[in-house]
């Protein structure tokens, strides 16, 4: 399959899965709102400045809330075209990784979820989520984002259940 091939299905994939996981967690994403919005923390929508394909900025909208339901506005994003379900791990312009031999980051969407996501996430040194980033940057393929996919919520879920034991 060419490169203009495969990220053409990966794209489909995304645009697909995006709009499937959006419908089937929109009771939950509402849900959500509701309880952000009484906890009375203030503005529903947390924004961020991040480095989109090709170091595009764009403003990425999170919950303002401590858990994973945080990113479920994410899903809006994939569906649009700046992230994707699975990439690196979204960064800040300026950030040192944006930059060097990093840059080539860039050449693929964000993710929702990535290697990072799945290896430990903030128990990772760095170092170590960088070079995880780069080599999905290297690497990637439809097989490599499904299986990352499938190892996510149960990372999730590991950590959550750790952090309540």
């Amino acid at each position: 399959m060419t490169a203009t091939r495969a990220m053409t299905a990966k794209r489909s994939f995304d645009v697909a899965g995006g709009i499937l996981l959006l419908l089937a967690l929109s009771p939950l994403i509402a849900g959500t709102a509701v309880s952000v919005t009484l906890s009375g923390s203030g503005a529903v929508l947390r924004r961020r400045t991040v480095a989109g394909l090709h170091g595009r900025p764009f403003t990425m909208l999170t919950f303002r809330t401590k858990s994973p339901l945080a990113a479920l506005p994410l899903l809006l994003h994939v569906i649009t075209g700046r992230m994707s379900l699975v990439g690196p791990c979204p960064l800040t312009p300026a950030h040192r990784e944006c930059a060097g031999d990093g840059r080539r980051r860039l050449s693929v969407r964000p993710g929702l979820t990535g290697p990072w996501q799945i290896s430990g996430r903030s128990e990772l040194p760095w170092e170590e989520r960088e070079l995880l980033d780069l080599h999905y940057v290297d690497h990637h393929w439809l097989g490599m984002d499904l299986t990352i996919l499938a190892r996510t919520l149960p990372a999730v879920r590991r950590r959550r259940a750790a952090r309540f034991a």
